[in-house]
């Protein structure tokens, strides 16, 4: 498409198009110059870029389905005589287009890949996050080219007609040459972006052959270093479009909003002209004109579309249009002008059996998952999504940010050297990309920022897309990260800035640039976090920290969650266990591990705990206790929609004493504008005979009636409060006398110790072991940190100093008139540090009471892992039962979303199957837990004060060393921790650590457990 206007109608000639001398032509090139698929062009033979959209009457063909295919090691291993229109595939594979080749039968299950019955090497999966998988050396690629030629049959349905006709691939990766009827129609790169060939005169009725080779690698895969998993194949739509005369080559819709006046501006630019209806509105003009009326407004919160039709003489297509401004305006983000605040997640297309190839059921599983867990925005990172992906966006209401498919992140191994966007030659294929990105998607409401790319460094390409797009669409700001200076954008952008930084920023104060006009200019614009809070295994931690500082400072808008979804993919072991792969899995000689495991919902879609926290911590209603104490005889609600008022929503209170309900309502809630709060008082409280439990009030914003995305009764927010000051804990009298019993133990009431080492062993009818103090945890992936991080990694720390091999010594085991007095120095080899602790024992004839005082030894250079007792009972005590929070895990700086109440389920159930395993499944503020067998007998533990509650069945040791789910085998025992204290998560797996507050640093500490036996 070189040397064509970026907006102009399709050609109505249905012959091919021909190439200028500079193009090639898929022959041996020649003497000097690069094969086509490493020369630097985006491409040949395509046609001009255009907004895609569904036709009402032209014809269409899908070409889904079952192709044959062809795989082969290199980029010329194969001539191309299997593009012509007779030669005999029957021998060849069968593959799903669209699909991945190598997530397919046999490519996806076997080592070695072929075709024809000759086996042949290449194209199995590769992860890397920044390296590209192949030498770097632009735009030349290695002779080890997995190419997969397609070949597709298919006639013409009755009465389709002579004329033109369009060939449409949604997204090839990374460079497809086509053939139509043994006729070259061109190549083209760019792998998420639309591609189209004018092919009208070259259709038959019957016997059509389409043919397709596809290279792994080509001069489009430097452009393409986008944190994911490298995928070969045609992955998106391939369809073929009738385009009568007088059709829609290309189509422009114009639709602000004025917040004053409260009318809309519709204007539809077309080629060629035509007329455009709008029903609802009384509309109808011609295009090119425009027309000012009342409408309601489109936002994310209220996402209201209007139905309109747009006629040419040769084809009607459908219209939703959905009204609103998009402006930077005294230093903020605004829409329809109002600013708003992006709760907002990345998002790959992924799936773990198709890869990035989705259904329409799948996008819209996602957005809605978003929309119930409160999330308004989604980042395309980073490219442009499939187009169906911002219908739904449009239908839902969700804010985007479309990224351009764009990221060369490897070149900054060499300091940005050779980088391409600052490179004069790719400039025409960055500018192709940006064109296909605005082109296509430009009619949707849901776009309020175009992106650039991502991880470029910076250049003067990034200025001349900048440039393109301002002239383009003026309508919508400019979003880029990678250019401190902010010269070519609209919004200041950061990734994984720490709390401190942005509260700078949100001040504006951050640092100085050293350029006095650019500072003052970036000074004055809206500050986005385009990545934060990276979502990788157990955590993020510090959500609630940003949020607060996003609703402080008016010029912090929000952020993008790293990211969606866990990109691993589903395979099984010999035994047919399934597991999720990762980098490496597949022999990749250079990958990135489980750094692609980094979403906020596990690769089968499931909600990590991650995801409830972030719901909870975004909710846009706030309820909180009205009294400065935190009591409740009033709830304070506070509306944090940006549009949207409260009428959607119903308000519901329930009354608990220790988790057991006691009376629940409807709150009569007064209308409140956006930003606005009111006090409601709650009713008595109820009471039961022999109340003397701890009581709290739970109260609900749930949605009053269906949705397009949930129905009524979804949980919207939700607050809780103390009905009155909690009880104060007595602890039970000591009335039991320790006395030696037979076979050198002690016996101290119901428990039974070991005389020589203090250990419990048995607790009435339940066999123990332990409990025993313990720091170490099975090390998370924020607790392993990134390599690049500043200061110390959490993990690399405790493993240095021998937290995961920690030695017990027992110093003295005393008896008392009424008690048990254990004294022990828990120590790593190698240092001086310790912790001296005394495990003192009480008991009443059916309990025992357990304090702990810890002190530490030394001069401790980092921050525990955890501090409490780990203890093993027996495996028939399978079902937990607790009073605090829940239902899910939390740890220190992710327990937001943790509500207290009476929670019971399996201990099974209690873990979190991160892809790999890791520390997981913590309940926080437990009050008393209980570990049962299906009688009802077990074992009940009751703290003081609060503690944290783990149990499964494996050892931390087995945690810690295990890589995939599939390497942990349930024992006979369950492994019991009861944490004083645990160390933050943080999300130093990429972005900041734990905060201070967060931290536990080794410090003295007293606290206890009151055992006692069920039966």
């Amino acid at each position: 498409m070189t040397g064509t206007s970026p907006h102009a109608p399709h050609p109505t000639s249905s012959a091919p198009p021909a190439r200028t001398p500079d193009e090639t032509d898929g022959a041996p090139p020649r003497p000097g110059s690069p094969p086509y698929y490493e020369d630097r062009s985006p491409g040949s033979g395509v046609l001009p870029p255009r907004a895609w959209y569904a036709s009402s009457d032209a014809a269409r063909i899908s070409l889904h389905g079952t192709w044959r295919f062809r795989l082969s090691a290199r980029a010329t291993a194969e001539d191309d005589s299997f593009t012509r229109p007779d030669f005999d595939d029957t021998q060849w594979q069968e593959l799903r287009v669209p699909g991945h080749w190598p997530l397919q039968g046999r490519f996806a299950a076997e080592g070695s890949y072929g075709g024809g019955g000759r086996p042949q090497l290449g194209g199995a999966p590769v992860y890397t996050n920044t390296a590209y998988p192949f030498p770097v050396d632009p735009p030349r690629v290695p002779d080890e080219n997995p190419t997969g030629d397609h070949r597709r049959s298919f006639d013409l349905p009755g009465g389709w007609g002579d004329g033109p006709a369009v060939l449409h691939f949604g997204g090839v990766e990374s460079c497809a040459r086509v053939w139509l009827n043994g006729v070259e129609l061109g190549h083209f790169k760019g792998s998420r972006l639309p591609h189209e060939f004018e092919v009208g005169q070259l259709l038959r009725p019957r016997g059509n052959v389409l043919a397709v080779r596809v290279h792994q690698w080509s001069s489009g895969s430097y452009l393409e270093d986008q944190d994911q998993w490298w995928l070969p194949g045609i992955f998106r739509n391939v369809s073929l479009h009738r385009r009568p005369e007088g059709s829609v080559a290309d189509h422009f819709v114009h639709a602000g909003f004025d917040h004053v006046t409260g009318h809309g501006t519709l204007r539809v630019e077309c080629e060629p002209a035509g007329r455009v209806t709008v029903p609802a509105l009384c509309l109808d003009l011609a295009t090119g004109e425009s027309a000012t009326v009342p409408v309601r407004p489109w936002t994310a919160e209220e996402p209201h579309l209007y139905d309109g039709e747009l006629v040419t003489p040769g084809e009607r297509i459908p219209l939703r249009i959905g009204f609103r401004t998009v402006s930077v305006e005294g230093g903020l983000l605004t829409v329809n002008g109002r600013r708003i605040l992006l709760r907002g997640v990345n998002r790959h297309e992924f799936h773990p059996r198709s890869g990035r190839t989705l259904g329409p059921e799948t996008m819209r599983r996602d957005l809605l998952l978003m929309k119930q867990h409160n999330i308004n925005a989604v980042r395309t990172s980073h490219y442009p999504p499939h187009p169906a992906f911002l219908d739904l966006c449009d239908e839902l209401g969700l804010w985007v940010v479309d990224e351009c498919d764009l990221e060369t992140h490897g070149f900054a191994q060499q300091g940005w050297r050779d980088n391409p966007v600052d490179d004069a030659r790719w400039e025409p294929a960055l500018l192709d990309r940006a064109r296909r990105m605005v082109e296509r998607d430009k009619n949707h409401p849901c776009i309020v920022l175009w992106s650039l790319g991502n991880e470029c460094g910076t250049g003067r390409g990034l200025s001349a897309m900048a440039a393109w797009m301002r002239e383009r669409d003026p309508s919508r700001p400019l979003h880029y990260e990678g250019d401190p200076s902010c010269a070519d954008t609209d919004v200041y952008s950061r990734m994984y800035a720490d709390h401190a930084e942005v509260e700078r920023i949100g001040r504006r104060q951050e640092a100085p640039l050293p350029d006095p006009e650019l500072d003052a200019r970036r000074r004055a614009l809206p500050f986005l976090l385009c990545e934060y809070a990276h979502a990788m295994g157990n955590g993020p931690g510090g959500l609630s920290e940003y949020q607060r500082l996003f609703e402080r400072h008016e010029r912090c808008q929000g952020g993008f969650v790293w990211e969606w979804i866990d990109h691993g993919l589903r395979q099984r072991t010999a035994d047919g266990e399934v597991f999720h792969a990762y980098g490496g899995d597949f022999g990749e000689e250079l990958h990135d591990g489980n750094f692609v495991c980094d979403g906020l919902v596990l690769p089968d879609r499931v909600p990590s705990p991650g995801l409830l926290e972030f719901k909870k911590v975004i909710e846009p209603v706030r309820i909180e206790a009205a009294s400065d104490d935190g009591t409740a005889g009033a709830v304070r609600i506070t509306n944090r929609y940006d549009f949207a008022g409260l009428d959607h929503l119903v308000f519901r209170y329930l009354h608990e004493v220790e988790g057991e309900p006691r009376g629940n309502g409807r709150l009569a809630v007064p209308p409140l504008a956006p930003g606005a709060s009111a006090v409601v008082e709650l009713p008595a409280p109820p009471c039961a005979p022999g109340d003397e439990g701890e009581a709290i009030w739970t109260v609900q914003a749930v949605l009053d009636q269906d949705t397009a995305w949930a129905p009524a009764g979804h949980e919207v927010a939700w607050g809780q409060l103390p009905a009155a000051p909690r009880p104060a804990a007595t602890p039970p009298a000591a009335t039991a006398t320790p006395r030696h019993g037979e076979g050198n133990v002690i016996v101290l009431g119901p428990g039974t110790f070991d005389a020589a080492t203090g250990t419990l062993g048995y607790l009435g009818g339940v066999r123990l072991g332990g409990p025993r103090l313990d720091v170490w945890r099975a090390p998370t992936d924020n607790d392993e940190a990134a390599p690049w991080q500043p200061g110390p990694r959490p993990a690399t720390e405790w493993r240095r100093l021998g937290l995961h091999r920690m030695r017990h010594r027992v110093d003295a085991v005393e008896t008392g008139p009424g008690s048990l007095v254990v004294r022990t120095r828990v120590a790593p080899a190698g240092t001086p540090l310790a912790l001296r602790t005394v495990y003192r024992w009480t008991a009443q004839p059916d309990l025992l009471r357990l304090e702990l005082s810890v002190g530490p030894e030394g001069d401790w250079p980092v921050p525990l892992p955890r501090l409490g007792v780990r203890m093993r009972v027996c495996g028939s005590l399978g079902l937990a039962t607790w009073f605090g929070g829940g239902p899910g895990e939390g740890y220190p700086d992710t327990r937001t979303a943790a509500r207290v109440g009476r929670w019971s389920m399996p201990v099974d159930a209690l873990q979190t199957p991160y892809v790999r395993p890791q520390e997981n499944g913590a309940r926080p503020g437990v009050r008393w837990a209980e570990l049962t067998r299906t009688d009802g007998s077990g074992l009940r533990i009751e703290g003081a004060p609060d503690f944290f509650f783990t149990a499964r069945r494996w050892p931390d040791e087995e945690l810690t060393a295990a890589r995939h789910t599939t390497d942990l085998r349930p024992g006979e025992d369950l492994w019991v921790h009861l944490d004083h204290a645990l160390h933050g998560i943080g999300s130093q797996s990429c972005g900041p650590g734990v905060l201070p507050q967060h931290r536990l640093e080794p410090a003295p500490a007293r606290f206890s457990f009151v055992f006692s036996s069920l039966r």
